[in-house]
């Protein structure tokens, strides 16, 4: 079975096309490709509060060769999320019915909690304890999403407004760090022992970047010897030197210090970064869907 998923972030829009294979009761998600497209929407949507016409330009193009492949692939379904960037922009629902009538692709623009539970949904339960409660924590442009998982049910979640995009450009919500800190020590600091589970593309890089093994677990004293690293180079420099995509090097330090600040408050000394994000939570939301419609 094949599914198909669109996240178009503050970031970037990505199209991830799936296959889902069932063998002796078991289920295994293969990636079969995944495009990205560093849109920057988010640029806009938290400077001026819109997407501008050059931009919103870009993303119905971006979305037009989208819906082209997934003509040409011609998954068993697909769904298409629009977060941070969109939800905050004044004209984010015009463009979604500009990309309905062009395109024929239906976007949901959904809320931060949707999206941590979205996230949330992607096949990792094979891989947790279960004598261990679990924080997952996604940064992305515009945004930051939590959610405490116990016994592989979720406790609480919660979406605040820190995301690197805003930091990059000096947009900061005023006491928003302050009120994320506080929620973590409230309501994630009581749940020991505690691992954190990161998503998104500045965590996976990260993780790559120090070039431990996928299984190893990210360690607080590794994220301050890696954001220690990262200052210590110019934006260009992480892009020359370390190999870095330009839309990647300018915000990974902003991104690191939010993970950190979130591991610190939490109380946990590791992170895990099994490299799933919005889309890998789509695809198993619409698997789970037809796996109900066949029963």
């Amino acid at each position: 079975m094949k599914f198909a998923a669109i996240d178009i972030g503050s970031n970037a829009a990505r199209l991830l096309i799936s296959n889902v294979i069932e063998t002796k009761g078991k289920v295994a998600f293969k990636k079969e490709s995944l495009l990205r497209v560093p849109l920057r929407l988010g640029d806009d949507a938290f400077a001026l509060g819109r997407i501008t016409e050059a931009k919103a330009e870009d993303l119905l193009e971006t979305m037009k060769a989208f819906r082209s492949l997934l003509r040409v692939q011609k998954p068993l379904d697909w769904m298409a999320c629009g977060t941070a960037a969109l939800r905050g922009a004044e004209n984010g629902s015009a463009l979604i019915e500009q990309i309905a009538q062009q395109t024929g692709l239906q976007v949901e623009i959904i809320d931060g909690k949707r999206e941590a539970e979205i996230i949330c949904a992607s096949p990792l339960e094979e891989k947790l304890d279960p004598a261990r409660s679990y924080l997952y924590i996604d940064v992305g442009g515009g945004s930051t999403e939590v959610t405490l998982m116990r016994q592989q049910q979720r406790v609480n979640a919660n979406s605040f407004l820190l995301g690197t995009l805003r930091a990059l450009h000096g947009q900061a919500i005023a006491g928003e760090a302050e009120r994320f800190r506080q929620w973590l020590q409230t309501y994630a600091l009581p749940y020991q022992p505690l691992s954190a589970i990161g998503t998104g593309g500045n965590i996976n890089t990260l993780h790559k970047l120090t070039g431990m093994k996928s299984s190893k677990p990210l360690t607080l004293d590794k994220i301050d010897e890696m954001l220690g690293m990262l200052r210590g180079y110019s934006v260009e420099e992480r892009i020359e030197v370390l190999g870095l995509r330009p839309d990647r090097a300018d915000v990974i330090v902003h991104a690191t210090e939010i993970y950190r600040s979130a591991m610190i408050a939490a109380g946990t000394q590791e992170m895990f970064v099994p490299q799933i994000g919005l889309v890998d939570g789509i695809v198993s939301l619409l698997y789970e869907k037809h796996r109900q419609k066949a029963i």
